[in-house]
This record gives C-alpha cells, structure tokens and sequence, in this order.
C-alpha cells in the first residue's frame, strides 16, 4: 500500500507545501505503530487533523474504529484522500477545514460520532502548541489524544519541575492530563524530512481535572514570562501577588521552574478568589 500511495501522489503531482508545515508520514509499518500506540477501541470515532496524503489515515482505517473523521485545509489532499480511500466512504469522512478555527463538538456531531472521539495526528508543526492548548480547554467531546510533535515541543509537554523543558505547557497538560512521551520518530522518515526530529506524546485524561485552564493560561503567562524572577517578582502584574501567593502556601522566593502544577492550580484559585 506504501507503493501504491507515493505512485499515487507522484501521479497526481502531489507534493509537500512549506507554508501548511507539511511532512509527509509514507511509511505504513510506522503509521501502523503509531496507530497501535494510540490504543484505539471498537466502536471509537476517530479525529486526524492534517492528514496529507493519508499514511497515518491508512492506519486509522485499519484499527477498529467505527468513524475517522479527516480535517485537511490543503484542497489538494481532500481530493486526493477521497479518491485514494474511495472503498472506505462508509466510515471515513473527508472535511476541508482550518483546525483551528472548526467546532469540533458541532462536527462530531454532524457526523454522528458516538461517545468522545479520540484524537491521532501528524501535527503540522506551526499550529501544532494552539491546537493542543484548543483541545485541552474542550469539553466532553474529547477523549485521549496521540499526537505528534517536534521533540522539543514534546519534551516541553511532558516536562516535570526543575527540568530545563518545564514551563507554562506541562503544566496546561499536567491541568487535565497524564502525558508520556511514546515515541521518537526521526527526520529521516518523513517526505521531505524536517530540519527537526519528532516525537509521540500519549494523553490520557485525569479522573478529576483542573478545569480553570483561561485562569491557568493567563497566571502562568505572568509566572513563566519572567522564569529567572521569583514568583513575587513575576506576579506582580496579578494583584496583590503576596497574597495569592500566601493562600495557596507557595514560597514568593520560589522560581516557577521548581514548582508543581499543584502548585499552579492553587495560585490559579487563589488569583480567581482575589478578583
């Protein structure tokens, strides 16, 4: 199918645009992991955002998924994925879209997605961090996501306190989820390859989230601006940032590198309590 698939976009003259981020997964043993990894379940929906030509879309299709639901914004491809997977209408649906701008809720259910849809993407790098902070904030439409990212925006996700990587990302995540970091795909296995290696970063949902995630983006925005600065210093733009920072027990002199998200939630509540 690999074969079939590169003579397929050859034929079509079908080719990778720098502008949309594109880097091309044709290696179905490796989408075949990657699906494998994702943990898809009988009956799931399934949600890819920038499919291209469809490598990892193959694999989707070949799990036991009830629906995978296709965003692509390059008309190109939304062409070509209707034409390539032609035998597969019945559960794969082809939408032409910007990611970022789409009611994810609205579209599942336009597409009579059962249940959470569970979410599995070669993410263009350039939209790659709004899209995961866009789907942390979602509601009961979302389940567990399996994406892939640049190393350093995975290793970024998956971060823990005093960690050169840990900043305002790990702890968004660490605020609804459980992340680990899956896989290392090198370049060399994209079309064409990126200057950067890439990684899979695995999602799974707590049973009880920090639910604040505006709160959380703006107070660690102040936090991780300034991330040389005590927090005294760095939350001043908050308000009376002693107390918020008394009433949730975090140290002023604390840099926001050595605190947990914990840490971050409670100043989150403290802030909110202060308005």
């Amino acid at each position: 199918m690999s074969g079939d698939l590169r003579q397929a976009l050859e034929e079509a003259d079908l080719f990778a645009r720098k502008s949309l981020g594109q880097h091309f997964l044709l290696d179905l043993n490796l989408t075949g992991k990657i699906g494998r990894l994702a943990g898809i379940q009988p009956g799931e929906t399934v949600l890819e955002i920038g499919p291209g030509p469809g490598g990892l879309t193959h694999a989707l299709l070949a799990s036991p998924a009830a629906k995978v639901i296709v965003v692509e914004k390059d008309p190109r491809f939304v062409a070509h994925l209707g034409r390539f997977f032609a035998d597969h209408l019945d559960r794969l649906s082809v939408i032409e879209a910007d990611a970022l701008a789409i009611d994810e809720a609205a579209l599942l259910a336009s597409h009579g997605a059962k249940g959470p849809a569970r979410i599995i993407s070669n993410l263009p790098y350039n939209v790659g961090t709004p899209l995961l902070v866009k789907w942390l904030k979602a509601g009961p439409w979302r389940g567990p996501m399996c994406l892939m990212f640049q190393t350093e925006v995975a290793e970024r996700i998956c971060a823990r306190p005093g960690s050169s990587h840990y900043g305002r990302l790990a702890v968004l995540a660490a605020a609804r989820c459980t992340a680990r970091l899956a896989l290392h795909v090198p370049r060399l296995a994209f079309v064409p390859p990126p200057k950067v290696e890439s990684a899979i970063v695995v999602l799974e949902d707590h049973q009880s989230p920090f639910d604040d995630l505006a709160g959380l983006e703006h107070l660690t925005a102040h936090a991780f601006g300034q991330r040389r600065k005590m927090l005294r210093a760095s939350l001043k733009g908050l308000g009376n940032c002693e107390a918020i920072l008394d009433a949730a027990g975090i140290n002023p002199t604390a840099r926001p590198e050595t605190i947990e998200p914990e840490g971050f939630f409670a100043l989150t509540k403290a802030w909110r309590a202060q308005a």
